[in-house]
């Protein structure tokens, strides 16, 4: 029945591509059911439509072709560059990553995602920050140039799917034989051998991929794609469903679909939390972000599920997330081309902090290419694992062993304290500066005032701790032969208050430096020679201090107009100022504001109601340390 059912499908598809080839309606037919490889052929010969074009660069997209696809998404946007819908500007910009041409993919991603893109950039950081590097490893597998989607399946023995099968016609969109499942060994050195396809009960006369297994080996789950077409749009499409099947004596059977997928949407790549009471899947379903989602939904004791939940915008991208895999450690780890990566799918891996998936972190070049990589596995107690990968022009599997980043033990980390107190300084300000002094990071330390930054090897460095009224700390360290690879630095703070007698807070938390009151001859500005031995005193702090900034601040009582005893106030302020530069304060760190009789210290805010001693208390300048 499978071998008819296969000459059905390809007597239509040939009906379609032959009888019809000079109808652009048919090859647009073939186009919407997904049978780019016989598309393709036939777009070739049509005159280059914008229609045309985008199609004939979508086949070649799809079915990873990227040089074809190059050439000609190059020329729809030569050709049609100002009527293009922005989808073709991400597909483009994937197709030049799939051609190591990352600076021109950089400029369609840009327009696409209306933010600048820096990919160089990103996998310059990304090697320092990677958590693992890979030793990869192609399986050695005879008879198959198609082969993905790995499994553990038993102690020694593994799952996955194929197109070895030469005797199933071929698939319409890639032209290569339909899927099956297949179990075999795996030795130590890395060999497939005894490979057995699963029985008819699981295999049938369309795709089966992506078999996971439960713990005790007795239930397994999968994908089966319909052998129906249902209409999605204006597409007809063949949708792809999950299904579990139980091992009875040594035999699987009760192939059973799962109850929320759907014909309407696909639902795929099964995975287990290790306590196998969730499933993981992704799914194209209309309540998602885009593309495909990874979903989660509890398995019940009783053999119900639950109802599927998004793991949400973190995870989940407007494009594809698949292939989720959960780790022993309850690590996600997934494939996806909407984070930023190399081109394709790429690898991520998520934590689990507090029943929710942290923002993804791609695994890197060592395991990561410019094509699609997917369907990763681990086993983390010996740090190796399989993955599959197109990056030869086909899926096949690869192996990997896996070792800690070394550039990731590069890091200076620490807390920031209080001299005096002890205390903890939530909110300070910590940079890390390579040795010209050019700052590379900053942090605000958070309630635990601890501080963390990535370092790199062979270099000299400077961490700086500051705080609003306090005194900065610095302290010099390297990474090269005579230093270390970690460090541990606490920063140690005084404030100002602290360290110098005439540095006060006030009520209001403000800290000033208390000095004596400055006098100026009436109605003027000009500094006299009393207030200038006054003024000294703070320049002598300031020296001592070359990162402290200061406002100095002018007040008036309230007898006079208030617009003239505002304009006195800002021109007696910016005249302290002026002699404060003048004695070699660098203008910077200075500040000059005019409050007139606006703040005064007491109820004396109307002319006429007070003694002279009593307005006379409102008439000062104040020197407020800013930082």
């Amino acid at each position: 029945m499978k071998k008819y059912t296969y000459i059905l499908i390809l007597f239509l598809v040939s009906t379609v591509a032959t009888a019809q080839k000079g109808s652009l309606k048919r090859i647009n037919q073939l186009f919407e059911m997904k049978a780019y490889a016989q598309a393709a052929d036939l777009y070739e010969s049509k005159e280059r439509t914008q229609e045309i074009l985008q199609n004939l660069a979508d086949c070649y997209y799809y079915n990873s072709a990227m040089q074809k696809a190059n050439k000609t998404y190059r020329e729809l946007f030569l050709t049609y560059g100002d009527s293009i819908e922005i989808e073709y500007y991400f597909k483009y910009g994937q197709v030049l990553k799939g051609v190591n041409q990352y600076k021109e993919a950089d400029k369609y991603l840009n327009t696409y995602y209306g933010q600048r893109q820096n990919t160089l950039a990103f996998f310059d950081k990304l090697e320092k920050t990677t958590p693992h590097v890979f030793s990869l490893e192609q399986l050695e597998n005879k008879n198959s140039s198609n082969d993905f989607g790995l499994s553990f399946f038993g102690k020694d023995k593994v799952a996955f799917a194929s197109g070895r099968n030469n005797n199933n016609p071929a698939f319409a969109w890639n032209n290569l034989p339909y899927l099956d499942l297949y179990h075999a060994t795996i030795t130590k050195n890395g060999t497939l051998e005894n490979i057995t396809p699963f029985s008819d009960a699981i295999n049938t006369d369309t795709h089966e991929s992506s078999a996971v297994f439960s713990k005790d080996g007795k239930t397994m789950y999968f994908n089966r794609t319909n052998t129906k077409r249902t209409k999605k749009d204006e597409n007809r499409i063949a949708h792809i469903k999950l299904y579990s099947a139980q091992l009875i004596n040594d035999e699987w059977t009760n192939a059973t679909v799962l109850p929320f997928s759907s014909n309407k949407f696909s639902t795929e790549h099964p995975a287990l939390s290790q306590d196998g009471k969730t499933l993981y899947f992704s799914s194209d379903q209309p309540d998602g972000f885009g593309g495909f989602d990874i979903y989660k939904v509890a398995i019940n004791d009783d053999g119900t599920y639950g109802t599927p939940e998004n793991l949400g915008s973190t995870v989940n991208t407007k494009h594809r997330e698949q292939f989720p895999f959960i780790s022993e450690l309850d690590v996600l780890y997934f494939a996806s081309d909407g984070h930023q990566g190399f081109g394709g799918l790429d690898v991520f891996r998520s934590n689990n902090v507090n029943g929710s998936y942290d923002k993804p972190v791609n695994l890197g070049a060592s395991i990561n290419s410019n094509l699609d990589d997917f369907a990763y596995v681990l086993r983390e107690e010996n740090n190796q694992g399989y993955f599959s990968s197109n990056r030869t022009g086909y899926d096949r599997l690869y192996g990997f062993g896996r070792e800690e980043n070394i550039l990731t033990k590069y890091l200076v980390e620490g807390v920031v304290t209080d001299k005096n107190s002890k205390a903890l300084l939530v909110g300070a300000l910590v940079t890390l500066m390579d040795d010209k002094g050019t700052v590379l990071q900053d942090t605000l330390v958070a309630d635990d005032a601890k501080y963390i930054f990535k370092t790199e090897p062979n270099k000299k460095y400077k961490v700086r701790g500051t705080r609003k009224a306090y005194i900065p700390q610095d302290v010099e360290f390297s990474t090269d032969s005579e230093g270390q690879i970690q460090h541990n630095i606490e920063l140690i703070l005084e404030s100002y208050a602290d360290a110098e007698a005439k540095v006060k807070a006030n009520e209001k938390g403000d800290v000033l430096i208390n000095l004596d009151r400055i006098y100026f001859d009436f109605n003027k500005s000009i500094i006299r020679t009393d207030a200038a031995v006054t003024l000294n005193v703070l320049i002598d702090i300031m020296r001592k201090y070359p990162e402290m900034q200061v406002e100095v601040s002018s007040h008036t009582d309230a007898r006079g107009s208030d617009q003239y005893n505002l304009d006195l106030s800002k021109r007696r302020a910016a005249s302290t100022v002026d002699y404060l530069i003048s004695q070699g304060i660098a203008s910077n760190r200075l500040r000059s504001i005019g409050y007139g009789e606006m703040q005064p210290l007491n109820q004396c805010d109307k002319e006429g109601i007070c003694s002279d001693q009593e307005y006379d208390i409102n008439r000062r300048s104040e020197f407020k340390i800013l930082n």
